[in-house]
């Protein structure tokens, strides 16, 4: 397996995130899921940064953002899948 460039913790999360540097659009990552090791494919829609969270199926406004299995938050606009997903867009719990 090659190293994957994106993250996923739980197979009921919705975002994943990012863990190498340089992530473009139209990049085809490989992502892992920790739960269970099992991976797949996602195709980046923007420039994403390391330790953002990309979109694993399209989200529409209002929508709760799940992470490690746990809602971290809302959507406050909508995002495609493969779209970059962060302050944006996002509302999260912690502020």
């Amino acid at each position: 397996m090659s190293i994957p460039q994106l993250l996923v913790h739980d197979n009921g999360d919705n975002v994943g995130v990012v863990v190498v540097e340089g992530v473009k659009a139209g990049d085809d990552l490989l992502c892992v899921v920790t739960e269970d090791n099992s991976d797949f494919r996602i195709k980046t829609n923007h420039d994403i940064p390391i330790g953002h969270k990309v979109a694993l199926s399209d989200l529409a406004d209002g929508d709760t953002v799940i992470k490690y299995g746990e809602d971290i938050g809302k959507m406050v606009a909508s995002a495609a899948k493969g779209d970059h997903v962060h302050t944006h867009n996002l509302k999260t719990k912690r502020w």
